[in-house]
């Protein structure tokens, strides 16, 4: 029981860790310019730079951990040793390989279990290991690891402190170096990327990055494209009526979140949209179109406050608790919705 309870704590801690952003005024976020710990590019790299945990999922049965290589699981009476990431394969064709087995694997335990942000943990039976995945299982909509796009490092960042005015630079050279370099930043750090940085999609093909926009474009297109990324299928006019929203983000030119703090939002299938606040209210109008395979949602307000929500937003990415948007027109807007 002391150990199941460890696991959960970590697990929470993780949760907590990745979905919490703090709200600051942030300086303008050009395309070549700055960016902190709370922007919106900065968030998805972070995503990018996350551990790879879909590779396995036939095996663990969760998109946010993997098992640390190498173990032994059986499959239909056969007993395989995962060594390398090629292993998959050999599980998954011992799955495929008839229609009247019962295609359980089984995990010989105990395994080191590793989470989307590098933490290690020793699972010792398949007790906790059910227990551990069950536990992930209640977070589908989390917003994990970016795949289908590799950065290639060292990569260097420039990096200025607000608090004692100081500039310094730093290489980073892998995955879990981003990652935690992204952690610890703190609300007086103002980082940029010099470029140009090359990546490598999810077919393996190089490009080179020469600013924040096509760094950006380059994850909504791994966002969009990679099979890895689109494991659930969701109707966008389906989610968004579902429910109540608020925003826990919005920036044009700086950020004015704190603008909305107490809105609640509600979109009706007849197109009109509720903003609520206290005993306050006032009706809008949404809708929805496909413009050259882009999802957009323009929204309509007449109050000084509301209506500087008024733009033909492109989505970004969505699940049944979230929905970011962008407008990239002479500057880049984010407005973001999250579930009440």
């Amino acid at each position: 029981m002391f150990l199941l309870k460890k696991y959960l704590s970590m697990a929470a801690f993780l949760l907590l860790l990745i979905s919490c952003q703090s709200e600051m005024e942030e300086q303008n976020d050009t395309a070549q310019g700055t960016i902190t710990n709370v922007s919106p590019l900065t968030t998805y790299l972070q995503r990018v730079a996350m551990v790879k945990t879909v590779q396995d999922n036939m095996i663990d049965g969760s998109s946010y951990c993997t098992i640390k290589l190498p173990y032994t699981v059986t499959v239909n009476n056969e007993q395989i040793a995962v060594n390398t990431t090629a292993d998959y394969q050999k599980v998954l064709n011992n799955i495929n390989a008839s229609t009247y087995d019962d295609d359980i694997v089984k995990i010989d335990f105990p395994v080191t279990m590793v989470y989307y942000n590098y933490i290690e943990q020793l699972i010792p039976n398949q007790s906790d290991f059910d227990t551990l995945i069950d536990y992930w299982n209640q977070y589908p909509d989390l917003l994990s690891k970016i795949n289908g796009l590799n950065i290639n490092y060292p990569i260097t960042i420039t990096i200025y402190n607000s608090t004692n005015q100081t500039a310094s630079s730093q290489s980073i050279i892998s995955d879990q170096a981003f990652f935690n370099f992204i952690k610890n930043l703190n609300e007086s750090q103002y980082i940029s990327l010099q470029y140009p940085i090359s990546i490598a999609d999810y077919h393996y093909q190089t490009k080179s990055i020469t600013n924040n926009l096509e760094f950006e474009n380059a994850i909504k297109y791994a966002i969009d494209y990679c099979p890895e990324n689109n494991i659930v299928t969701l109707d966008f006019a389906a989610t968004i009526t579902k429910g109540s929203w608020e925003i826990p983000y919005f920036f044009d030119d700086v950020v004015k979140t704190s603008n909305y703090s107490g809105y609640s939002f509600v979109f009706k299938t007849d197109k009109s949209v509720t903003a609520s606040k206290g005993t306050v209210s006032e009706t809008g109008q949404w809708d929805t179109t496909l413009q050259n395979g882009v999802r957009q949602l323009q929204l309509n307000f007449s109050s000084e406050v509301l209506r500087q929500l008024n733009k033909d937003w492109k989505l970004f990415e969505f699940n049944n608790s979230q929905i970011r948007l962008r407008d990239v027109n002479t500057k880049t807007s984010y407005l973001y919705f999250q579930k009440k």
